[in-house]
């Protein structure tokens, strides 16, 4: 059982929730990202995705976009996200996944990075452009090394589509509340609450909710029919407001907190 597995079981027994955050890697630089990921999991994240940037965003909005495009500019490659993780690992033992394009990972070779990333500390893997029927492989590795292979739902997701990924996602399954791309959005789709009831009778496996979630009332919809919560662009758009002041850790330790908090 690898930490994601220890962490949903634990919060099942508990009766309690989780809070999940997106950062990307490398921005604003990568060892503020990594001091990040430690100051996010102080202030009471769950889990940490841990973005690989890309030059072509695969279900990224502007926001995640530009965190990206400015991390490669500032030359973060998966080799250095790879080299970073233990960085955050020695500050917190909740767990990280890499969450990114299936290109940077194919290039650098499934094998090796899925035995780098377990080494490293990393305990899964999101990539969003690689369907259920087309990862039989990189599953395969992933569960040899145990690592976890998340896969996501869309609203537009048909009910084939739903059970297959319930069957195959490892870790958890990943619930897009919003048609489109990631971004902050004032309020929650009203089909939300039914649409993960419905995905919930298909497996008991926990299922996470993101996109479009940045405020503690949105965590406490989300959670209240999900086992867990995703924040990512609220997050970013904060980093990037407080880029290079002294503030930075204490602003996103903040807002965090408020996030956590309201989950209890």
């Amino acid at each position: 059982m690898n930490r994601i597995d220890s962490l949903f079981a634990r919060k099942r027994a508990e009766g309690a929730k989780s809070l999940i955050i997106f950062l990307s890697a490398g921005y604003p630089d990568l060892p503020t990202s990594v001091e990040l990921a430690a100051a996010c999991a102080e202030a009471g994240a769950d889990l940490i995705e841990f973005g690989v940037p890309f030059s072509d965003p695969i279900a990224d909005g502007p926001t995640i976009q530009r965190s990206s495009a400015i991390a490669l500019q500032r030359g973060v490659t998966l080799n250095k996200i790879l080299a970073a993780v233990p960085e955050i690992r020695k500050r917190t033992a909740a767990p990280v996944i890499l969450f990114g394009a299936l290109n940077p990972f194919l290039h650098h070779g499934l094998e090796k990075v899925v035995r780098e990333a377990r080494a490293a500390g990393a305990d899964g893997f999101i990539i969003p452009d690689l369907p259920p029927e087309e990862s039989g492989e990189f599953e395969s590795i992933c569960r040899a090394e145990e690592m976890a292979m998340t896969h996501l739902l869309a609203p537009t997701s048909p009910p084939e589509r739903r059970r297959l990924v319930a069957k195959r996602s490892m870790g958890f399954l990943y619930y897009m509340s919003v048609k489109g791309v990631t971004g902050a959005r004032k309020d929650l789709p009203p089909d939300l609450a039914d649409n993960l009831r419905q995905i919930r009778a298909l497996t008991d496996k926990p299922l996470a909710v993101g996109f479009g979630i940045s405020t503690p009332e949105h965590v406490r919809q989300g959670a209240a029919v999900a086992d867990a919560v995703v924040v990512g662009s609220a997050a970013i758009n904060l980093i990037g407001q407080y880029e290079g002041k002294p503030e930075l850790l204490g602003k996103v330790r903040d807002y965090v907190a408020s996030l956590a908090g309201a989950l209890k």
